[in-house]
């Protein structure tokens, strides 16, 4: 065999088989975080995956928003709800100043009325917490959420409580809880439209697209103009220990194929950049084995 054709056929082979070695390389990149670092990478197009302590339960945070907004959207689509309807929001919705909040900070005197369509950007797209706590009141609170998990087959992701009740207590972030396999499973429904209308697909597509939220996460090594489809999750810092540090969502590759990534950095001790950079290593890796 020349040369020439050997080193052709090596090439194919990688372009074709991605690298083994993604779960040692995502087992390498978890050290630096100093916690409990969860990841599970899917191309979906395929049944290609891999995962880091894919099974276990780690905090989602502002994560959960996602499935809010699907529950939400579902109910659009079944025409209980109108993305044009207007929802009040009281003074005593507002969540506290530790929380982020776009949506008091504009209307910090609360008893605003907006459209469900711009909460929905608040919450995904801004991550806003009161936003959440306005979805979650309409639709009947959080075990509305986990009840749509399980009727489109999603176990691995429980929804169990508000951002009000979770800013009272550090504790109960644990109770809100995915597992990286559970998340990939959401994010697959969602994007091989199993579950939503495609009009609703869109507008949430839309919403995680847009989303100024963890820059330097799953899109932080990936080539710039990266189409990535995501929802971040963060905690605040207590003792040291930040509890949560996530990003999921779906990479556009250039081969027009796409990669659904979820990594949760979870009661680590490294600083913001250092856990984001594990987020983003990761996805980079998984980008690298995948975008032939």
């Amino acid at each position: 065999m020349s040369l020439k054709l050997f080193l052709l056929l090596a090439i194919l082979a990688v372009a074709i088989f991605p690298p083994t070695d993604l779960k040692e390389q995502m087992n390498e990149i978890a050290r630096s975080s100093q916690g409990r670092v969860g990841a599970a990478i899917l191309l979906l197009e395929s049944d290609k995956s891999f995962e880091l302590n894919g099974n276990e339960r780690f905090p989602m945070q502002s994560v959960y928003k996602l499935p809010i907004a699907m529950a939400v959207l579902d109910r659009v689509d079944r025409g209980s709800l109108k993305l044009e309807q207007k929802v009040r929001v009281e003074k005593s919705e507002l969540v506290p100043a530790k929380l982020h909040s776009p949506l008091r900070d504009k209307y910090p005197r609360g008893d605003v009325e907006v459209t469900l369509r711009e909460l929905l950007h608040y919450n995904v797209s801004d991550s806003d917490g009161t936003a959440c706590d306005a979805l979650l009141r309409i639709i009947g609170g959080p075990k509305e959420v986990s009840k749509y998990l399980l009727g489109i087959g999603i176990k691995e992701i429980v929804v169990a409580y508000t951002e009000m009740e979770m800013s009272k207590s550090d504790t109960v972030q644990y109770r809100n809880w995915a597992t990286p396999k559970g998340a990939i499973a959401l994010l697959k429904l969602l994007h091989e439209g199993k579950v939503l209308s495609a009009q609703s697909r869109e507008l949430l597509t839309k919403l995680m697209i847009e989303t100024p939220t963890g820059p330097r996460r799953i899109k932080g090594l990936l080539p710039r103009g990266t189409i990535v489809a995501h929802k971040t999750g963060t905690s605040s810092t207590v003792n040291g220990i930040t509890a949560a540090t996530n990003d999921i969502g779906i990479i556009s590759l250039p081969n027009g194929k796409h990669l659904a990534v979820s990594v949760f950095v979870s009661d680590a001790k490294a600083n913001l950049e250092t856990r984001e950079g594990v987020i983003a290593r990761i996805a980079k890796s998984a980008y690298d084995a995948f975008h032939h």
